[in-house]
């Protein structure tokens, strides 16, 4: 079991910078990947950005070059750093982590655990 906690979100002004973060407890050693999903209003949830265990990163072409997403293994924990934050961005966004569950038999089962929201506003 994995558990994931975000913080960061806020409300800020076109052009600003916002950091969230999200911490993972359990079974941490067990995570291949972890990356943020947003959900806009009027839109079906939308991945922003993803980063694999060996750093690998991949972002949503919307916010490439305005997001980063990075993934400290010491604190397990990730973060995504928001540049030139525009409207719409506006979303709530939420952490994921893609996990590894390992049974008797041998046998790997993927799965995929959630946070529970921030919500990230950004208006004059």
């Amino acid at each position: 079991q994995v558990q994931l906690v975000e913080s960061g979100g806020g409300l800020v002004q076109p052009g600003g910078s916002l950091r969230l973060s999200c911490a993972a407890s359990g079974s941490v050693s067990s995570i291949t990947a972890m990356g943020w999903y947003r959900q806009i209003p009027g839109r079906e949830r939308e991945l922003a950005a993803y980063i694999l265990r060996d750093g690998t990163t991949n972002n949503a072409a919307s916010v490439k070059g305005r997001f980063a997403i990075s993934w400290d293994n010491a604190k397990n924990t990730v973060h995504l750093q928001m540049n030139s934050l525009k409207s719409e961005d506006t979303a709530v966004y939420y952490c994921l982590a893609d996990v590894n569950r390992y049974r008797d038999d041998g046998t790997i089962v993927a799965t995929r655990s959630w946070g529970q929201g921030t919500q990230v506003t950004v208006m004059a």
